[in-house]
């Protein structure tokens, strides 16, 4: 599934906790849930900074936030939960349907998103983040995949085995007659379900190399 990696500029769209993590710019913001709401979001959040309660006055101060309650602060830590109304830097994540990979950093206004997602999804959410007219640059854009999806239930469980019983090492700890026997298949079935989960592997490993 492919990941990106991208900075947006939250200042530039009227983005109230971008706007705050300015007046905070050696803090590190950390979001690390949120609940996407169609008036607003639920958020926890965790600040790195030695000046918690003044933070926790601005975010009582600041007329997006609804609700606030503080989890937990100490000398170099505040964590905080809150309800807010809807602001432009979440529009282009809620209207795309993604959901980003936590926690999402703020710094100075900027925050780094990950996301995992199709193709079309991660378009989409460039294209909302263009259409409300947030500054981003991408650092990185990646294809990964999840073992379960790449191989079927049966390819996994043979090559499982035969990395188990020594197939790969060298020199061999079984050959594929034995491998067969282990399986309870016959030994032209066993040899087939290799190559073929072999051949998966290998391209999907020269594609993502290769990207």
């Amino acid at each position: 599934m492919p990941r990106i990696q991208l900075k947006l500029d939250g200042t530039a769209v009227d983005g109230w906790m971008a706007d705050i993590s300015t007046e905070f710019p050696d803090a590190e913001f950390r979001l690390l849930a949120s609940q996407l709401r169609d008036e607003g979001a639920l958020v926890i959040l965790e600040v790195k900074t030695p000046k918690g309660d003044a933070l926790v006055r601005r975010f009582e101060s600041t007329p997006e936030v609804r609700s606030l309650e503080v989890i937990h602060s100490d000398e170099r830590t505040v964590l905080i939960q809150f309800t807010t109304s809807a602001t432009n830097s979440y529009d282009p994540l809620f209207r795309s349907k993604n959901i980003s990979i936590y926690p999402t950093i703020l710094r100075d206004g900027w925050f780094s998103v990950t996301l995992a997602a199709s193709h079309e999804r991660l378009s989409k959410y460039t294209d909302e983040l263009a259409a409300t007219g947030i500054p981003y640059r991408v650092l990185s854009l990646t294809q990964s995949y999840d073992s379960s999806e790449l191989l079927t239930d049966r390819q996994w469980q043979v090559i499982t085995q035969a990395v188990e019983r020594g197939y790969y090492d060298t020199p061999r700890g079984c050959t594929v007659a034995e491998l067969a026997e282990s399986l309870d298949v016959h030994k032209s079935a066993a040899s087939r379900l290799l190559h073929r989960a072999e051949s998966r592997i290998v391209k999907e490993f020269v594609a993502e190399a290769a990207s």
